[in-house]
């Protein structure tokens, strides 16, 4: 009667096992990118509905704190034909039923426990912890010592717990559940069985020849089983992502292999329409598909270049053209400055551009999207300009994971190491231009959103320019740089020291960090003085307006410059001092930059030509009565020409390359 009642009871024990579910196959660490990391489940039945279930992944490092990292819900979701259910990115085959960003399965000393329990029974950083909940748990680790603190936490759940060792970084490993509950590594098998037993299930894998084309241009997408299809597999795609839509192309997305085939494909007709979209990436997605097959891969990305992109009058950076693009400040916006010198100018300037009951603060998402407008090339609206690199690279291109090659970024530049920029949880969202928070000159966070010193960067050069000084002797920008951006990050940071207080801009090269100094002033100053502000700069200046409500004064009125830092420091400011734009004879001065001369256009009567240096010293004077050329053998730099006739004067800037 004992032996009987043993054996339910053994019988009983073993129902409730195979009820649930266990860790049945963990891929931690994968060759280079990380981008095939996968865990995967098991339940004792097949098709196993998942409701109850949560997966918690705890970091078991020191500076983890035995913590939770990333938890993952499975109410919803059901185990397969074969019991399991495969949690990964789009980057693995077959593709998982629960997809995750790449990367984020950390190497270890690591824990991932299954719960019954909800995710919001674990917010991020809790402790792991043993109770009547805990399903089942796995301890591992590549190549990692620290850790061990979880065995102790989780040896009261099982005393023989131990760490798994999948292998060395980067291997091509994967730990396996045995039938017996013990742990083997060896070559990953996800959605099989460890064993290789199992229902065989018959994958389907899409293919296109590439990965860009135009408007206007065709594709094919060939679908392929592993076996030819027992019967018809129908099944239908979606190229929908974002603002590409059925409207973009033509073509059949409900697609059939016939019976005893194994491939069938579609054409794709891109719409080229006259609309500026800018570009636009299609996604080509599977419907769910029938119980005995797998999705190969899925979400196969197109990026659909749009040729209607918009060329803007006025030059890039790199050739630079003047005049055509005028300050849009408000009426008497610098009026407040006259008359004033030294400290007293300058706190004057920052009244200005700090002014709470008008200026704006947005968050640091927001800056993505603020980028795309102000920093956008002139010679193609689909790109953003890069601000050391002098190039333009597509607007879609912008980095969103740890891979930052051929991606393009966020650059401070003031640093925020220096200057003390933090961050918040509401900088994470994109609120838009008329959401926005109050701000003050000693709001010196909102430095870490202020786009009049953020830039559109190349990845990898902002990774390489990190937090340096500028000058020779730290920063110069990448080697053979034309300096196109010189003066653009000398005036964006003359106007983040005056913007804000707390943080200034010196001579030489400071190491303290973060001691709210940046140099090399001195170098800063050259370069303001050889590359003035252009057309670029000041549509940057007029579009940061319609965000943040402020302007940098150093582009408006670059002559500032030398009343606070150059050779009129201490001397009483005027705005009839400062570089007028307004060509009141309407003289033109062209080509500009010139190596040596200018063609003057548009003098009818006795015209004087005064030429002065950027510091205010007159050079020389000449008189035109027609259309001419003038020859100047100047040294490279900033020059001031005063054209006078008929009672009329205006400045214009001109530059000797």
């Amino acid at each position: 009667m004992k032996k009987k009642l043993l054996i339910v009871f053994v019988f009983l024990l073993s129902q409730l096992a195979i009820s649930q579910i266990v860790i049945n196959e963990l891929d931690c660490d994968t060759p280079s990118t990380d981008d095939k990391e996968f865990l995967e489940l098991k339940s004792g039945t097949p098709n196993f509905p998942l409701d109850g279930y949560v997966v918690v992944f705890f970091n078991g490092s020191v500076s983890g704190n035995n913590s939770s990292y990333f938890t993952i819900d499975l109410d919803g979701y059901t185990t397969d034909v074969n019991g399991l259910f495969l949690i990964g990115s789009n980057s693995v085959s077959p593709i998982p039923q629960h997809l995750i960003p790449v990367g984020v399965i950390q190497n270890g000393v690591d824990a991932i426990a299954i719960y019954q329990a909800n995710d919001f029974d674990f917010p991020e950083f809790t402790i792991a912890y043993v109770d009547e909940t805990l399903i089942d748990v796995l301890l591992y680790r590549t190549t990692q010592s620290d850790g061990t603190g979880l065995v102790p936490i989780f040896s009261t759940f099982d005393p023989n717990i131990e760490i798994i060792t999948e292998g060395g970084l980067h291997n091509t490993n994967s730990i396996q559940r045995n039938n017996d509950g013990s742990y083997s590594v060896g070559v990953p098998t996800p959605r099989q069985l460890n064993d290789g037993s199992g229902i065989v299930l018959n994958g389907l894998f899409m293919s296109i020849a590439q990965t860009q084309y135009n408007e206007g241009d065709s594709f094919d997408i060939t679908f392929t089983t592993e076996q030819n299809v027992a019967s018809d597999l129908s099944f239908n795609i979606s190229l929908n992502n974002g603002t590409f839509d059925t409207s973009d192309f033509i073509g059949t997305t409900s697609l059939t292999i016939p019976t005893g085939q194994n491939s069938v494909s579609t054409t794709i007709i891109l719409t080229d329409d006259a609309d500026d979209e800018g570009d636009e990436v299609l996604k080509i997605s599977l419907s769910t598909l029938p119980v005995e097959y797998l999705k190969l891969n899925d979400n196969l990305e197109i990026r659909v270049v749009d040729n209607d992109f918009v060329v803007s009058a006025w030059g890039t950076p790199l050739i630079p053209t003047y005049g055509l693009v005028s300050s849009k400040q408000p009426a008497n916006y610098y009026d407040s400055l006259d008359g004033l010198s030294g400290t007293s100018l300058k706190q004057a300037i920052q009244d200005i551009i700090v002014n709470p009951a008008i200026v704006r603060a947005q968050t640091y998402a927001d800056i993505v999207d603020i980028l795309k407008e102000v920093d956008q090339n002139p010679k193609n609206s689909n790109e953003v300009w890069l601000l050391y690199t002098e190039q333009g690279r597509p607007k879609l291109d912008y980095q969103t994971t740890s891979n930052n090659l051929g991606k393009w970024n966020r650059e401070h530049v003031y640093p925020r190491s220096r200057g003390g920029f933090d961050s918040i949880d509401a900088d994470d969202i994109a609120d838009g231009r008329d959401v926005y928070w109050t701000t003050t000159a000693d709001s010196i966070r909102h430095g870490n959103s202020d786009a009049h010193a953020l830039r559109a960067a190349d990845g990898p050069e902002n990774s390489i320019r990190n937090n340096q000084n500028y000058g020779a002797n730290e920063y110069d920008g990448p080697s053979g740089n034309a300096g196109s951006f010189k003066g653009d990050v000398a005036r964006s940071i003359f106007y983040m020291v005056t913007r804000y207080n707390g943080i200034d801009v010196v001579n030489g090269y400071p190491s303290d960090i973060p001691d709210g100094f940046i140099g090399d002033l001195a170098t800063l100053l050259d370069w303001h003085r050889n590359d003035p502000p252009d057309d670029y700069e000041m549509n940057r200046n007029n579009l940061v307006y319609t965000w943040q409500y402020n302007r940098n004064p150093y582009i408006d009125e670059p002559y500032l410059v030398e009343y606070l830092w150059g050779t009129h420091i201490g001397e009483l400011w005027s705005q009839s001092l400062g570089v007028n734009t307004n060509n009141i004879l309407k003289v033109e001065v062209y080509p500009n930059p010139s190596k040596d001369g200018f063609y003057f256009k548009g003098i009818k009567n006795e015209t004087s030509i005064d030429l002065f240096s950027a510091e205010g010293r007159k050079i020389e004077t000449k008189t035109l009565v027609k259309d001419s050329y003038l020859n100047y053998n100047l040294s490279s730099g900033m020059y001031l020409l005063k054209i006078s006739s008929e009672g009329k004067s205006s400045i214009k800037k001109i530059v000797i390359k």
